[in-house]
Formats: C-alpha cells, structure tokens, sequence
C-alpha cells in the first residue's frame, strides 16, 4: 500500500480523512492517525484557541503527522496559517478550497507544509499547480458539500493526465473496491468524508446519523443552491424543501439570521463582515450569494453539533446511501484496505 501519497505524508495508508466542518475534530483525526490513515481537523469552522487545542490533542495523542483545513476567508486565516507553521513539525499539510495566493502558499512550503487542495474542475487543478500546490484532491460531483458536475470517472482522468504531481481521488469512495479502482487509474490515494463521518468515532450525534442511515437513494441525496447559491450536495430533509420553496425573501432573512451567527461564533467585527462582504463582489459573487455565505457553517452546526438534523443541512456524498453500518475508523480502514488488497491481487492474476 505504499504511494507516492503515503511517502509525503508519512501514513501507513494511501487514505486521507477530509476536513468536514464540525466533524473533524481532534477525536476523528487521532482515530484515522491510529489507523494508519492521514486525517485533517476541520480550522475553517474553529476559532483560533480551539484549533490551538485540537492541535495540541493530536500532538498528545499519536506520533504522527496529520493535516489542518482551512479557507483565507475566514476572520482568522492569518491566525491558522502562523499555528499551522508553528506547528510544522507535525502539521504536514494543509487543504483549503478557494485557496491562498502564491506568496502564502509559499511560506507553507519553505516551513515543510505541503500544500493539498481540493478542486472540481480541470482548470482548478492546473491553476492549482502553478500556484504551487504540491497534490491534488480531486473531488467528482458524487461528494458531499460544495461539489462540481463532472463525475470521478471524468474528472479523475483528466487531471491524472494534466498534472505532474500526486493525484488523491475523492467523491463517491467509501470501500476497498474504490480504493483499488483509484489506485488502477493512476491516483495516489483516496480521501472520504461522509464514510469517516459515518463511523462510531464520528462526533456527530446519534440522531443525526440516523438520517444518514436512513438514506437508501442516491437520488435523495443532491445538489442544491438554496442554502449559499452554490452547488452543494445534501440529503433531502424538510428544512431543505422548506428553504428551496421558500422564495427571495425567505431565503434572504435565513442568510441575515446566519450571518449574525457566524458572527458571534468567530468573533468577527462588522467591519470585517463588510469588508468580506465586498471583496467577495469583486471576485465576482452575486450579492444575495455573498449575503448567503455564511449559510452552510451555520445551517451545518444545528444538524452536526446540536443533533437537530431536520432544522439544519444535511451535506453528503451519495455514496451515504449504500452504508448502513457505523465502524470504527480502525474497523473501516482495515476492512477497505482487506478489500483493496484483495482486488488487486485479482487483477494482478
């Protein structure tokens, strides 16, 4: 099982635990670290002390190295980035979205932090690279939250023949078979969130899963701009249709009512919020979406945090709807990497 992912990131397994906001805290990371996978705490949801905590739990907790997901946008990206760099000797690497510019990137990297975006598109990727990003996530429209349209099988493909560097496939993986599959089309690795959010060491609550559980369609898990203006995959629930059906207006007190939310929770001045709120329109964002944005980390945090899955979003990949189980992360990472041999051993016959 070793990969060219597995010898950058020092894991025993070429098997990345994404930063899923309200998820991935130090308890699932420990656990994925302990099974030889390679985890990545949830910053972009956290404020600087608890990200400080988390962090120092995982340095307690294990010997290895994990990761730290962030996004520049939020109110204490600064702050992440200098506890990310100082704690580089074991923050291996860090994975955001809409990422930062070429001279931070590059700070990460003269600290020994490698850089490991996720994208949804080709081009991202490439532009990805000339920025200096050392792997690539590539994530199909299969995957849960913020997703694209082009499916793994495609998109997959694509930046494999693009790109010189690793290539970890994510969207619609969550069993040895996917591993080997990535594997065989040339990528380093897998990475998986609704499977690891989908264990007994996630911390979401029991009532929340349950609905995860429930799911038996993948039809019944999809893609929705109702909650921030952009694509984001989520499981069908009332709150959902509710927000869908509710019109301009609706949707426009939710985003108020979030905003302000957000605000108390990251400690964000108003200043601040309109100053995000105007770079963000001249990036080109629509106005009502830049009012939504702080939807979803909000929305997200009644199902994740407060075990009120039908007053909240549910994101998730669709692969939710062919697990009913709930393992252990040892358990699953050991059962997919059984599978994964298992296959490759066929193939190899």
């Amino acid at each position: 099982m070793k990969t060219a992912l597995t010898e950058l990131l020092g894991c025993k397994y070429p098997i990345v635990q994404t930063a899923m906001g309200w998820v991935a805290d130090s308890n699932l990371v420990i656990a994925t670290s302990k099974a030889g996978g390679f985890g990545f705490l949830a910053a972009a949801t956290m404020s600087t002390e608890l990200l400080a905590k988390e962090i120092a739990a995982v340095r307690a907790a294990t010997d290895t190295k994990f990761g730290v997901n962030f996004h520049m946008f939020q109110p204490n990206a600064a702050e992440v980035i200098e506890l990310v760099i100082k704690n580089s000797d074991r923050v291996r690497a860090v994975s955001y979205g809409r990422g930062p510019d070429a001279k931070t990137i590059k700070r990460f990297k003269d600290a020994g932090v490698l850089c490991m975006p996720t994208v949804g598109a080709l081009k991202h990727a490439q532009k990805a690279v000339e920025l200096g990003a050392d792997i690539i996530t590539v994530q199909g429209g299969e995957g849960g939250g913020h997703t694209g349209s082009v499916p793994t099988t495609l998109l997959l493909p694509q930046v494999l023949d693009a790109v010189k560097v690793p290539v970890v496939a994510a969207g619609g993986f969550y069993n040895g078979r996917g591993l080997a599959g990535a594997l065989a089309y040339g990528a380093a690795g897998i990475a998986m969130g609704t499977r690891f959010l989908m264990t007994s060491d996630s911390p979401v609550p029991r009532a929340t899963l349950e609905k995860y559980i429930a799911v038996k369609e993948p039809s019944h898990i999809r893609a929705s701009t109702a909650v921030d203006g952009m694509p984001q995959r989520m499981i069908d629930n009332p709150f959902l249709l509710k927000l869908e059906n509710g019109g301009l207006l609706r949707r426009l007190f939710v985003a108020l009512s979030s905003a302000w939310a957000w605000r108390q929770h990251t400690g964000m001045s108003i200043a601040h919020m309109a100053k995000t709120f105007f770079a963000a329109l001249s990036e080109g964002d629509s106005a009502i979406q830049t009012m939504m944005a702080a939807n979803a980390p909000v929305l997200i945090q009644r199902a994740m945090v407060e075990g009120r899955p039908d007053e909240g979003v549910l994101p998730s990949g669709q692969v939710a709807a062919n697990i009913g189980a709930l393992p252990s992360v040892a358990e699953l990472i050991n059962n997919i990497v059984s599978e994964a041999e298992q296959r490759l051993a066929a193939l190899a016959k």
